[in-house]
């Protein structure tokens, strides 16, 4: 019979997917209130759930390490789980952007813990990638760009909060680690056999580099330019694609990875406000409240099948 233990013993680490989506729910629902105009003011009350879910997890998974650490370090030599670790400190640089409006020196806080822990798991991670003698090509799913793309989400805030040199520094790591990450995955994906149904909805990562990349690069120029333009339109055809083979995902059971859907349409709708916003065309904007709207969905979807998960037991349970 399963108990609390166990259950807690099964905390998964990829929960801080929740907290990536959530946040960039938030993010796009400010974009599209202070650029769009909407008649509504609700980025308040998701960064109140955001902030909110955000410490049942982190108290949950400290819990987690505190009664079980040799599980959390077996966890952190995983193959697949390792990448998820990251999204914890990625989920304090997403908390840091969607606090710049309310208040610069906690933004500055949450900045400043979650460059640093992103930092140093990008360097143990990618050690781990460059000693390690069990990992293989099948092992590689989109859920390996988290740790080293995850440094472009960095000058998001940065730029604005600190010299911009620092933000270079982050965006640099992630930009040229996502083309040689970007390179193998579709090596893997063309050549290799077919990734496991349960991470299937990783495939939505692919969206999140370029899109965030696109943003981040306008916050450190300051202005649109050719680069600028790339990066949005690739992350466009990678949605479009991935939209395209729809009915693939829509086969799929519910699992946890699901929320990997939430955050690279957040970043995608993000991008395409702030495309509204510097060009003016109305396309972007018909656009930007299309993927908003679907992503206010599909959040809520995700919420409501999380909890009934739990509350069945379907999730934290042995893999």
């Amino acid at each position: 019979m399963e108990t609390q233990a166990t259950r807690l013993q099964n905390f998964p680490i990829s929960f801080f997917a929740i907290i990536l989506g959530m946040s960039g729910l938030t993010i796009a629902l400010q974009r599209a209130e202070a650029l769009l105009n909407l008649p509504i003011n609700i980025s308040g009350i998701f960064l109140g759930l955001t902030v909110s879910f955000f410490i049942i997890i982190i108290i949950g998974f400290l819990l987690k390490l505190i009664k079980y650490p040799k599980v959390v370090q077996q966890e952190y030599y995983h193959p697949i789980k390792i990448n998820f670790f990251p999204a914890s400190s990625i989920s304090l640089l997403l908390l840091s952007v969607a606090f710049l409006k309310y208040s610069h020196d906690l933004s500055k806080v949450l900045w400043v813990i979650g460059a640093i822990a992103h930092l140093i798991f990008t360097l143990s991670i990618l050690s781990i990638w460059i000693r390690h003698s069990k990992f293989k090509v099948q092992h590689k799913n989109a859920a390996w760009f988290i740790p080293v793309v995850g440094n472009i989400i960095a000058p998001v805030a940065g730029a604005e909060l600190f010299p911009k040199e620092i933000s270079w520094f982050f965006f640099s790591i992630g930009f040229i680690l996502w083309l040689v990450l970007f390179t193998i995955f579709i090596y893997r994906a063309f050549f290799h056999e077919p990734i496991a149904e349960k991470l299937l909805p990783t495939f939505f990562i692919l969206i999140a580099p370029p899109a965030v990349g696109f943003i981040a690069y306008y916050k450190l120029v300051g202005t649109l330019d050719p680069m600028g333009y790339m990066l949005y339109f690739f992350a466009l055809f990678l949605t479009l694609l991935l939209f395209f083979n729809i009915r693939m995902f829509l086969r799929i059971k519910f699992y946890l990875s699901w929320w990997a859907y939430s955050f690279p349409i957040s970043a995608i709708a993000i991008a395409t406000t702030l495309m509204y916003h510097l060009s003016g065309y109305i396309f972007y904007k018909v656009l930007a409240y299309i993927l908003i709207s679907l992503l206010l969905l599909l959040v809520s979807f995700l919420i409501f099948r999380t909890i009934k998960g739990i509350v069945s037991k379907a999730i934290c349970i042995e893999d």
